[in-house]
């Protein structure tokens, strides 16, 4: 899942992005309103996370054009904007949440992440193909019962993969979805990070489909139940 933090606070901007990559998310960041909004028209989110007021603007405005115009990303305001009248604020204006500052990091996580699985399409909390589990709320992934340790992204492209049964995903569609803007296309990062999430699956036969030219998918073992 990919979300976007707006925020211009120099300490916050790097805290708020490494929490939330902490969780497997990828994060893109934006310090103003007009940078926001240039990144969402080039990029597809699952949650945008909010400061209510940056340099060029209360964000809640914004948030609440965008909304009129059928703008369905959920939203998270996250703000040091803690009377009553300002939350009914987030709210009224398009704000799916609101999260004070000072603020605990686990309930950033939790609240983002809740978000991100509501998104445009709903997800369900836990994914099941053939005998593979993921957990989406508890970070956590089973093969056959078996409790399965998977890097930050690893986990995301699993995710990704199992949002989307047997499905050819796209090399292109996995650094959308699945890094930041950071990450360079060009790179092989996605198919070491395939290798090393096929390893780590080895308990079974291999689920995880090199689609020639185009990408990957899921595919299912004969006798298995998806």
């Amino acid at each position: 899942m990919r979300v976007l933090v707006v925020e211009d606070d120099p300490e916050l901007q790097v805290a708020v992005p490494a929490a939330l990559r902490s969780a497997a998310l990828a994060v893109d960041l934006a310090g103003t309103i007009a940078d926001a909004d240039e990144a969402l028209f080039v990029n597809a989110y699952d949650c945008v996370v909010f400061d209510r007021m940056l340099p060029d603007g209360d964000s809640i405005g914004y948030v609440r054009s965008r909304r009129q115009d059928g703008w369905a990303v959920p939203v998270l305001f996250l703000t040091a904007m803690d009377q009553l009248a300002d939350r009914v604020d987030g709210f009224e204006h398009g704000g799916d949440d609101y999260l004070v500052k000072p603020f605990a990091v686990e309930e950033l996580i939790v609240r983002v992440l809740s978000l991100s699985r509501r998104g445009p399409t709903i997800r369900p909390p836990i994914l099941r193909y053939a005998d593979v589990e993921l957990d989406t709320g508890r970070r956590e992934v089973r093969r056959g019962g078996v409790l399965v340790t998977l890097r930050a992204k690893e986990f995301s492209v699993l995710e990704f993969l199992m949002s989307r049964p047997e499905q050819t995903i796209s090399r292109t569609d996995l650094i959308e979805h699945c890094w930041d803007a950071a990450a360079d296309p060009m790179s092989n990062v996605v198919d070491v990070t395939i290798t090393r999430l096929r390893a780590r699956l080895r308990g079974g036969p291999d689920l995880i489909q090199a689609v020639r030219g185009r990408g990957y998918r899921l595919i299912q073992p004969s006798g298995a139940q998806s």
